[in-house]
């Protein structure tokens, strides 16, 4: 049987064969699950810290911290901290982004139940 999906399937294939624009697509799709995954992942995080030391806006200082510690990381070895840096391209950046919009939204959550009368624990 022939349909619309094994022609694009076929298409896709030749296609990947001859062009380059394969793996700049497949860049794209990393980088919008790695930032989505980001985002839950801190958003989950956060969302737990904020009920268990009841504080509003941890995860956000934890995940500043975690960048810190991660620069002073990526500074030590070799070459300088910026060259290293000025190599990342914005498919780097983008899920780090997504991780701290996910902490934001953490504490905005916890903001917003707490001001509607929930208590976590």
């Amino acid at each position: 049987m022939f349909n619309l999906c094994t022609l694009y399937l076929r298409w896709r294939v030749d296609y990947n064969r001859k062009g380059t624009r394969y793996k700049e697509e497949n860049k794209v799709v990393q980088m919008i699950i790695a930032t989505v995954l980001m985002l839950v992942l801190f958003f989950g995080l956060g969302f737990i810290l904020n009920m268990l030391m009841k504080t509003t806006w941890f995860p956000i200082y934890a995940y500043v911290a975690l960048v810190i510690g991660l620069i002073v990381y990526w500074s030590v070895g070799t070459g300088t901290f910026l060259s290293n840096l000025s190599e990342f391209t914005y498919v780097d950046y983008t899920p780090g982004v997504g991780g701290l919009i996910g902490a934001v939204l953490s504490g905005t959550a916890i903001k917003a139940l707490r001001q509607r009368g929930f208590k976590m624990f």
